[in-house]
């Protein structure tokens, strides 16, 4: 999907890109690193429960989430989406206010585990822990979208992973047979956990199974943040235009294990992650902007310290941040009553008792006499 272009023509400009967009691409990949890097400390510190890493996805979550309007347009992402969560508008604060599970957690009042996030205000769709069932969930999303007459369109992202399961299937199938404002992100990192590609499918590509669905699929190289960019602006066009789904697979890979709790090195070699390391897409992409004059050499360190700053400045705001109140423990999770005013609540929950204290009295004098002494 990369475009050619001729010697000396800038290839982000052919994309319609600024150079603020540039900048402002280059600096949320970095501060998503840099909150990936505090959220492992704070882990081997006792601090942080449990960590799910975006490093080494971050040009493909970046180049894709880029190409959608903040406002507009909703995302639908799983467990590993920081860095495109953050293209949205989510910070680095509202990141480790879930981490360390304060109330003011903007995903679920730190209710939830961390990474699983979401935003009404920001068009951000929770997804939950069971691999790839927020796909059903933006194909009926995209579904009511086409229904009311909306113009939006719906972005939902997943790993290679959740191709096996059949919410995959079906929601691909429902979005083909629709033909629904709908983009799949396959972030393929080469591994389902610990089980290598090979082991999930028979075909090369996941991109190829769009076919069956009856729309396009393409392959790009998750690292190169434009060629990312790119094919989900096409993408993201066709939905807009009422010409259905794309499948778009992003090849990339994890540098961490797949969270805090899985030891990577049990299924893969350390010669094979340094190798993939050294395509790091920040670092591919912090090239492309020393050669485009937008950063002068060196500067990349500049902006990682920078950012760390900034990224360490909101977790100490965000471990500072009251903690809940032990008493709201059980909130939403039992039906409450209003006990101040006692309300309609209260007196249909008096009426409900009444009624099963009547139902027992009735059952069991009948339970005594067929039962006996075993009662």
């Amino acid at each position: 999907m990369a475009t050619r272009v001729e010697k000396g023509e800038a290839r982000h400009r052919s994309l319609g890109l600024s150079e603020e967009d540039l900048l402002g691409m280059y600096r949320t990949m970095v501060t998503a690193r840099m909150c990936d890097e505090a959220q492992f400390r704070l882990n081997r510190q006792g601090r942080a429960p449990f960590v799910v890493p975006v490093s080494g996805h971050e040009g493909c979550q970046i180049g894709t989430a880029w190409a959608l309007e903040r406002g507009r347009d909703v995302i639908v992402p799983y467990y590993r989406d920081m860095a495109a969560c953050l293209v949205f508008g989510l910070t680095p604060q509202d990141v480790f206010l879930g981490v360390f599970g304060k109330p003011d957690d903007p995903s679920s009042g730190g209710r939830q585990m961390p990474a699983h996030w979401s935003s009404r205000k920001l068009n951000i769709i929770t997804g939950s822990s069971p691999i790839a069932t927020q796909i059903p969930h933006a194909a009926g999303i995209a579904y009511a979208m086409k229904y009311r007459g909306e113009d939006a369109v719906v972005g939902c992202w997943f790993g290679d992973g959740a191709t096996s399961e059949g919410d995959w299937h079906e929601g691909l199938n429902f979005s083909g047979i629709h033909k629904l404002p709908v983009i799949w992100v396959c972030e393929n990192n080469r591994y389902a956990i610990s089980v290598p590609l090979s082991k999930q499918m028979a075909v090369k590509q996941v991109s190829m199974r769009a076919a069956a669905y009856g729309f396009p699929g393409v392959t790009v190289d998750g690292n190169d943040v434009l060629g990312c960019y790119e094919a989900m602006k096409e993408a993201v066009d066709r939905a807009r235009a009422g010409d259905g789904p794309t499948l778009i697979e992003c090849m990339t890979y994890r540098f961490h294990p797949h969270t805090s709790d899985d030891d990577d090195r049990t299924y893969r070699s350390r010669e094979e992650v340094d190798e993939a390391k050294r395509n790091d897409p920040i670092i591919l992409f912090g090239r492309y902007l020393v050669e485009q004059g937008l950063l002068r050499e060196g500067q990349e360190d500049e902006v990682r310290a920078e950012l760390k700053q900034e990224v360490d400045r909101e977790v100490d705001r965000a471990w500072d941040a009251p903690d809940a109140d032990p008493e709201s423990a059980l909130q939403h999770v039992y039906a409450e009553a209003a006990a101040a005013s006692h309300g309609a609540t209260g007196a249909f929950q008096d009426e409900e008792e009444e009624r099963l204290e009547n139902v027992s009295s009735e059952v069991s004098p009948t339970l005594e006499d067929e039962t006996g002494d075993r009662q």
